[in-house]
Order: structure tokens, then C-alpha cells, then sequence
């Protein structure tokens, strides 16, 4: 008899996608693709402008309109799931309905909102999303028939705080094939004049998230282009110039306004050509429950600084150049080293792409449809 899934994936038609929507989307695509014997998978998705994956097969992707998040998954969703007589659902951003009608598996990337004083310095959006997690999570996680967590390092962070006999099960994030293809001369040339890229730069892929450690990195760049050579730029995606000429003032480094390049939001298609003709990737996070840009950049042959924290490690793997986050001198100092030293350069790289290989998107669509047999008793 087939069994009815029901995937919650309400960002993933968002045109500026980030970790978790990416997660979601590319488990749809192995789906899609593997077209399972004896399910039939229910894709709910909120409206939006970037439609990047259709109904095909087993596969059904079904829009659910809805003001607020809140709104779509605690009201909406439900209803759906009635609707379409579903026999297990599946949330992938860390929040599920209160009262699920139906066995509950929950995809719970990071209990960062749970941790005394996680990360300050959150935008007011963040704050409220951070709210609705922290009334969420603790109602919906012993519900649950079963998480998923991306890391063992996140799985213990999850048993610390909710209890050993919580049911965790670590399903590793991946990869996109794209990012192990070669990027060719043409490629490259494009992206760089869609997003106005020198030739020679340090790129960071970060936001505004206080995770992420902009502040810090944006200390460690002042000394990078100081002593870093004269034709060397800083990259940073996903900052705007008021917050940069303000950091600048502050630093009394307002000289090196012209080295910041700063692209906005860069689609995912395009990275792979940025990570590829990068002098340097950094990634020092103060805390990530897995990472997915340092293993994209490592397909990629970038050089990764990223942070020796949470996660990151782990994901990194043994022979990465970690340090510390919180220590912008000490980010400044590894960046300078790599920058100078070829030969170190081109092992990181080497080092990298071993690494990459562990992961896949197939491994994490396999590692879920496992778990969704193990929660139906097939």
C-alpha cells in the first residue's frame, strides 16, 4: 500500500534562498529523481517567485497560500494534511504544527534560540523568527516520532538539552554535483561582470545573522588588505555599503572603502564560479550546526578558513585550517599566511576536495527515505 508523505518546504520558492530552504529543495530533487517504490510525497510550498521544481511522478508540489509563517503551518498546513489524507509529515525548518493529526518527523537543524544567550545582535526579523522557535520547538519536539539533526555535534546539543532517550538521528547535509565541475574561463567571466568582481579577492559568505560573525571578519579584513597585497579585495555578500562606510569610520579605515566589493545576495547557481577564482573562502562562524558553504567551496578548490566551534570541524574535516572566531587577529593572521604561501594554499585546496566528497544530496534523500520507512514501520 502506498504511503502518503507530506514534505513541508514553504520557503523554497523564495527567490533569496538560504541554508535550510536549500536543504529542503535539493532533498525534493533526489526525490524527483530516485522516484521511490511505495510512497507518494505531498510538496508543500508557500507561493513565490522563484518556481524552481514541479510536480513529476510521485512527486506532487501543491501551494499553500498564507499571510505569515505562523499562519501557513499552524492553520494551513494542518488543513492540507487532512485534506490529502497524509499518513506521515515532515517539517524542514526546525518549527511543525502544535497539534500534528499524523506521525511527526522534524528536520531540527540548530536549537541555537534554545542556548542561554546564543548570539547577539539579531536584526528585529530574526528576533521575531527567533520567538516563534523558541514557543515552537519546545511544544512540538516530544511530539515528534523521530528528528533529524545535520552533525553529531548538533545531535548532542539537541540530547543535552531535551534529554538522552530524545530520538535523534544525524542525516548529513550535500552537495550539489555543479560544484564539482570545473568552472570554465567563460563561466567565470560572466559572474564576475554580473556582480562587478576584481580578479585578485578574500570572499565572505555571510549575512546579517549574528552567527555569522561579520563583525569580526570585517576586523580581520582591514588588516588582510593592509598587509595582503595592493590589488587585493574583500568580497562580502549579503552587507550593504551604509553598514560598511559606518564599520569603516568606526575603524578609522575609511581609506579602504574602495577594496570592499559588496555584491548583494548571490544566487546559488552562481557560486560555484566565485568560490573557484577566490584567492581565499572564509567562513569563521561562531556557531554552525553544520555549514553547508564550507564543503561547497571546498568542491570548488577555494582555500576555507573556517572556525574550530561547533560543528565546523567536523564537517571541515581533520586536515582544514581552523581558528578561533572570536579572535579577528587570529583570523587576520591565517588569512595573511595562506595568502603568502602557495604551498599551503594548494593543500588546503588538495585537502578540500578529499573532504567534499563525503557528502551528497543522494546520501541525505537516502539517509531521510530510511528514516520515513523506520517512522511507518516498513
Amino acid at each position: 500500500m502506498t504511503k502518503r508523505i507530506a514534505i513541508e518546504a514553504q520557503r523554497i520558492f523564495r527567490p533569496k534562498k538560504h541554508g535550510m530552504d536549500m536543504v529542503a529543495l535539493e532533498t525534493v530533487r533526489q526525490l524527483i529523481e530516485m522516484q521511490p517504490h511505495g510512497f507518494e510525497f505531498f510538496v508543500f510550498v508557500k507561493p513565490d517567485r522563484d518556481v524552481c521544481v514541479a510536480s513529476k511522478g510521485c512527486v506532487n508540489i501543491i501551494e499553500l497560500p498564507a499571510t505569515t509563517y505562523p499562519y501557513w503551518e499552524q492553520v494551513a498546513l494542518p488543513a492540507a494534511l487532512n485534506k490529502y489524507k497524509i499518513d506521515l509529515l515532515h517539517t524542514t525548518s526546525n518549527t511543525a504544527p502544535v497539534s500534528p493529526a499524523v506521525p511527526l518527523i522534524i528536520t531540527l537543524h540548530d536549537i541555537i534560540y534554545l542556548e542561554k544567550g546564543g548570539v547577539k545582535g539579531a536584526t528585529w526579523y530574526q528576533k521575531l523568527g527567533t520567538l516563534y522557535r523558541k514557543w515552537n520547538v519546545p511544544r512540538v519536539v516530544p511530539k515528534a516520532s523521530a528528528l533529524i539533526t545535520v552533525s553529531e555535534f548538533e545531535k548532542k546539543r539537541i540530547l543535552q538539552h531535551f534529554g538522552p532517550d530524545t530520538k535523534v538521528n544525524v542525516v548529513y547535509n550535500g552537495i550539489s554535483d555543479r560544484f564539482f565541475q570545473e568552472s570554465d574561463a567563460a563561466e567565470i567571466r560572466r559572474v564576475k561582470e554580473l556582480y562587478n568582481l576584481p580578479d585578485n579577492f578574500v570572499f565572505f559568505l555571510g549575512n546579517t545573522d549574528p552567527k555569522k560573525n561579520l563583525p569580526n571578519v570585517l576586523k580581520a579584513s582591514l588588516r588582510i588588505l593592509r598587509e595582503g597585497p595592493e590589488n587585493l579585495y574583500m568580497v562580502i555578500a549579503d552587507y550593504d555599503l551604509v553598514r560598511l562606510k559606518t564599520m569603516l569610520k568606526e575603524q578609522n579605515a575609511t581609506e579602504l572603502e574602495s577594496r570592499f566589493v559588496l555584491p548583494g545576495y548571490i544566487k546559488n547557481t552562481d557560486l560555484p564560479a566565485i568560490y573557484t577564482s577566490s584567492a581565499l573562502f572564509l567562513y569563521p562562524s561562531l556557531r554552525e550546526s553544520f555549514g553547508i558553504p564550507i564543503i561547497e567551496a571546498q568542491a570548488c578548490g577555494a582555500a576555507l578558513i573556517t572556525s574550530n566551534t561547533s560543528s565546523m570541524p567536523e564537517v571541515a574535516g581533520p586536515k582544514a585550517l581552523l581558528v578561533d572566531p572570536r579572535n579577528f587577529n587570529e583570523i587576520a593572521d591565517n588569512a595573511i599566511r595562506v595568502l603568502r604561501d602557495q604551498k599551503l594554499r594548494l593543500q588546503l585546496i588538495a585537502d578540500g576536495k578529499e573532504n567534499a566528497g563525503r557528502f551528497s544530496w543522494k546520501q541525505t534523500a537516502l539517509g531521510t527515505l530510511g528514516l520515513y520507512r523506520q517512522v511507518l514501520s516498513l
